[in-house]
This record gives structure tokens, sequence and C-alpha cells, in this order.
């Protein structure tokens, strides 16, 4: 039997002001780099006991990611930017942001075998605007990921080839 979530109404409200883009000082300077930056909105994985709860996060990921968005539009450099939801696991849905970086040459991102083509689940499909984002999906050991882009701003993220000998993967 799960336990009663206690203090929804606070844990909600310091979840909205968690994703607003002015929460995160992130450094735009001339030497400003990302590698594989993200961030957990859902730590603790609470939407996993309840859809309400996951598409509140999910809907506050996604607003996360349109303030850090006109943000990078400062940046002056070429970025990736994404949103990660993986269905088995609500604490593992991140915002991403990565660009070229001292730390190894991983710029752009190549993920293996994304469909871009995919179905969108109907727990969220109605949260995301086709018109704005590429949707990808694809496995990462048992996990399945989805993928939220959008269509107009960063460097889209790219399939790897199965020949290659190097295959970047979530972290």
């Amino acid at each position: 039997m799960l336990k009663k979530f206690r203090g929804k109404k606070s844990y909600f409200r310091n979840l909205w002001r968690r994703s607003t883009a002015e929460q995160y000082d992130l450094d735009f300077g001339s030497e400003g780099w990302f590698d594989l930056w993200h961030t957990h909105l859902d730590f603790y994985g609470f939407g996993n006991n309840s859809l309400k709860i996951r598409r509140e996060h999910i809907k506050a990921h996604i607003a996360l990611y349109n303030g850090l968005l006109e943000k990078l539009q400062t940046f002056g450099k070429p970025y990736q930017s994404w949103i990660e939801l993986v269905v088995e696991d609500a604490g593992l849905d991140a915002v991403y942001i990565h660009t070229p970086n001292p730390n190894e040459d991983n710029f752009p991102l190549k993920i293996e075998n994304v469909n871009w083509d995919c179905t969108v689940p109907n727990d969220f499909k109605d949260l995301i605007n086709l018109n704005e984002f590429n949707v990808g999906h694809y496995k990462w050991e048992s996990n399945n990921s989805y993928i939220i882009q959008s269509k107009n701003k960063g460097i889209r993220l790219q399939n790897s080839l199965k020949e290659s000998s190097i295959i970047y993967k979530k972290v």
C-alpha cells in the first residue's frame, strides 16, 4: 500500500518555482559550456505513483525547457537541448543542455536508434505541441525513453550508426 502523499500543495508550488529558468544560474560567459548538464524535477519519482502527478511534472519540465531555450538565445554558441521522459521511472525525467566542451568530443550528441516517427503515448500526448516539438523514442537497457526537442531552436539530436565505435547514451 502506498503512503499518502502529504504536503502536495507546497510540493507543487515549489515544483513550479523550480521549473522557471531564472532558478538556474547557467554560465553563458565566453568560456561557458555544458557537458550533458541536466536537472530532474521529479527526483524522487513521485510521478511513478500517479498519472496526475506525472503529468504535472511533465508540464513543469516543458515550462523549464521553454524558459531555458529563451535563455540559450543569448548563449551565442551551438547547443543541443531536450527533455527526456523515461516511461518506467519518472525520477529519470530531465531537461538537458549540451554543447561543445573540453571534457569529451561528443558534440553534437548522437543517440542510438531514435525513432523520430514514433507514436506519442496518450498519457502525455496532449501536453506536447507537435507543431513546436519533435518527439522521438528509443530503448535504453530495459527503459523506454521519449525525447522532446524544439523544431526551431538548437541542434537536433542525431541517430548514431550501429557501426560507430563510440555510441553515446544517456548519463
